[in-house]
């Protein structure tokens, strides 16, 4: 069996973050998201892959090659414009052949559950989670273990399963999706396709997720999985860990990485490798460090996620952040992380301000950002990738973000 993996698209609600790659290749735990996914298939048995990519596919191609060295198999098949989920998968055909699953690359999922999805006999399954707020998501009405409708945020939700869009299929799909319309989001939907497939009396069940489920749509979920995949991590050192330093918990450590006298760190922590970590940091938990990252003296982090090449020059603080490839923070940089009034941050996205949901969430930083010295940054505050800020700068948003 085949795994397809929906890749294709940028991430604009990720921006900037995405500006120089496909949302499925940031980094979660110092792996790009889209890997975790492939390893839970992998893990669940399935070695051949096919990759849906449009957006900056040579990040991809680049990082995963044909697999060889991953120990799998994948296939690229480029989609030349993103019209929707059907027009997605239905780039797959001819590259599948009897039963295949379809994953999204900005998902995190199990592989126990896909382990329970490729088990089916059915003509379609669907994925669906239990959910608080039906009326938000797509939603299905069943009889006995058929689906009988999928109903796009009703207003009075038959039940609380929601669409959580990891599917099996058998290649009667793609006759569905080349007779489906365009919906009244201008888009080509799976769940049209599979509306029909219903319709014409297909046995279309669904697969209740019970394991933990995270979709990564805004920057700060990358926040809520790099923890959630941390919270399984086992400690290892590949570096060098000098006599005064200080570990608490399960930390990994990578190769060339060495931890200098007086670091501090609290596990669950990553460290990539070839990093400069102190001396005299603290590093708290739930943080990743990518590779080639310089932590200087008298730094803090925590809960943050940054990724290669950046440096953090010494009399810093930076907490619940997401810190892009190569930047450079001038010395006593400070990151502003919780308001003052302890109300939710609110953050722009596409140009919209929107509650983030967290109470504490300091900066969202593009690549190649550097600060000035005894740069201040407030809450919510997103830089663009190769922006800079003037020494003593004090960078707040836009006065509606509160």
């Amino acid at each position: 069996m085949k795994a397809v993996i929906l890749a294709a698209g940028e991430g604009t609600r990720m921006r900037p973050l995405t500006v120089s790659r496909p949302k499925v290749m940031l980094p979660i735990a110092n792996k790009p998201m889209i890997e975790h996914t492939i390893d839970a298939a992998v893990s669940a048995g399935i070695k051949e892959f096919v990759l849906i990519t449009g957006y900056h596919e040579d990040a991809l191609k680049n990082y995963f090659g044909k697999g060889q060295e991953h120990g799998i198999s994948i296939e690229y098949v480029h989609q030349e414009k993103q019209l929707g989920t059907a027009d997605a998968i239905g780039y797959a055909k001819g590259h599948v052949d009897g039963r295949f699953i379809v994953l999204n690359g900005d998902m995190l999922v199990s592989s126990e559950h896909i382990r329970q999805l490729i088990s089916s006999e059915k003509d379609a399954v669907i994925t669906v989670k239990e959910v608080d707020e039906p009326s938000n998501f797509g939603v299905i009405e069943t009889n006995g273990d058929r689906v009988t409708r999928i109903i796009e945020k009703p207003l009075n939700p038959p039940g609380n399963l929601a669409n959580a869009g990891i599917y099996l299929f058998k290649e009667s799909i793609f006759d569905f999706v080349e007779m489906t319309e365009l919906s009244t989001r201008g888009e080509l939907e799976i769940t049209d396709s599979l509306q029909m497939m219903i319709d014409a009396g297909s046995n279309v069940g669904y697969e209740v997720l019970e394991s933990e489920w995270i979709d990564i749509g805004r920057p700060w979920d990358l926040l809520d999985a790099n923890k959630m995949l941390l919270e399984g991590t086992k400690g290892e050192c590949a570096g060098t860990v000098e006599p005064y330093a200080t570990l608490h918990g399960e930390i990994r450590i990578g190769k060339g990485t060495i931890i200098r006298n007086g670091a501090y760190i609290i596990g669950p922590v990553v460290i990539g490798d070839y990093c400069d970590i102190g001396p005299n940091c603290f590093i708290r938990p739930a943080t990743s460090i990518g590779n080639n990252v310089h932590i200087g003296n008298a730094v803090e982090v925590k809960n943050s996620i940054l990724m290669d090449g950046t440096n953090v020059g010494h009399l810093s603080y930076l907490g619940d952040s997401i810190i892009g490839f190569n930047c450079n923070f001038g010395a006593g940089t400070k990151v502003a992380n919780l308001r003052h009034d302890g109300k939710n941050v609110r953050c722009p996205v596409k140009g919209k301000i929107v509650d983030s949901g967290r109470r504490k969430l300091g900066v969202i930083m593009g690549d190649d950002v550097h600060t000035g010295i005894n740069t201040s940054i407030n809450v919510g505050t997103v830089m663009e990738a190769g922006s800079c800020s003037y020494p003593g700068e004090v960078i707040i948003p836009k006065r509606k973000t509160y």
